[in-house]
Formats: structure tokens, C-alpha cells, sequence
């Protein structure tokens, strides 16, 4: 379990000391979620940051007569309204499980005393928000490019 936590924290962050990762790894707490449970829901705060070891969580907003979905995070992607989580602001997105999920679970508050502890963290959060952007550019090509068929195979 913890060393494919390891992977994911080295997929977005980057290259991280073996003992460094140790201590981050132990910030995070495998969770559960049930299908149909809210991770978050919009209009309240952000306090975690999660990774998806298995299922899907749906990252939505409720519009007038219709939900639109922003992403759909599978196994070996992160969870969280990035924008209330850093800047702890109301949630835009609602965060809901669409099967049952295991979670690698950090709370914002042991997110932030990383960087008390770890002196090269704002240049690994730098790389994990940049990871975060390229992922949401990768996101939105795919929707400009693919067909709904292609973008539904491309989760199975």
C-alpha cells in the first residue's frame, strides 16, 4: 500500500528524498468512502487532499436543470477543490463517490506543516500544481478532441 502511495506523491510532486517521503507517506490515512457518499460539498471548506488507491469520484457542480461534471478522478488521482483547499474558500465543486473508493487521505492542516519541516516543499508543491494544470490542459483537450464514447473507454 504505501509504495504505491509513494509512486503517486513522486507522480505529482516529483523527486522527493527517501526520507522525506517516508514522513509525507505517513501524513496520509487510508479512508473509505461509500458509493453515493459526498467527499465535499460545495459551499464548504476544503480540508483534504485525497488519492484515489481504487474507485471513482465525481467532481461536480449543480447548475440550473443540470449537473456538469469537471472530472471524474479514478485510481492514481488526486481528489480536492484545489482553489478551497489552498485558499480556504467556499468549495465550487461538489465531490460525491461513484462506486465505493480507498483513499490515501491528508488533512489541510498537516499539508501545510509539510513546508515547516521540509526545506526544498515550495519547490515540490510548485511541481505538484503544475502537475495539477497539466492534467486539467490534458482534460480539456480531450474533451475538445474526443468523442463522449472515447472519453467513457478511456475510464475502463
Amino acid at each position: 500500500m504505501a509504495s504505491e502511495l509513494e509512486h503517486y506523491i513522486k507522480s505529482y510532486f516529483g523527486v522527493v528524498e527517501a526520507t522525506e517521503l517516508q514522513q509525507i507517506v505517513a501524513l496520509f490515512k487510508p479512508t473509505t468512502i461509500q458509493k453515493g457518499d459526498y467527499f465535499l460539498k460545495s459551499g464548504h471548506l476544503s480540508t483534504k487532499l485525497s488519492f484515489v488507491q481504487s474507485g471513482l469520484m465525481r467532481i461536480y457542480v449543480s447548475a440550473p436543470e443540470k449537473e456538469i461534471t469537471q472530472w471524474i478522478s479514478s485510481k492514481g488521482y488526486f481528489v480536492v477543490d484545489l482553489a478551497s483547499f489552498v485558499f480556504e474558500t467556499p468549495a465550487r465543486w461538489t465531490i460525491q463517490a461513484l462506486s465505493d473508493a480507498e483513499l490515501f487521505t491528508i488533512s489541510r492542516e498537516d499539508y501545510i506543516h509539510i513546508e515547516k519541516w521540509m526545506p526544498n516543499w515550495n519547490r515540490l508543491e510548485k511541481l505538484f500544481l503544475a502537475r495539477c494544470f497539466t492534467l486539467l490542459e490534458d482534460r480539456i483537450f480531450s474533451h475538445l478532441s474526443m468523442s463522449a464514447e472515447e472519453r467513457y473507454e478511456f475510464f475502463y
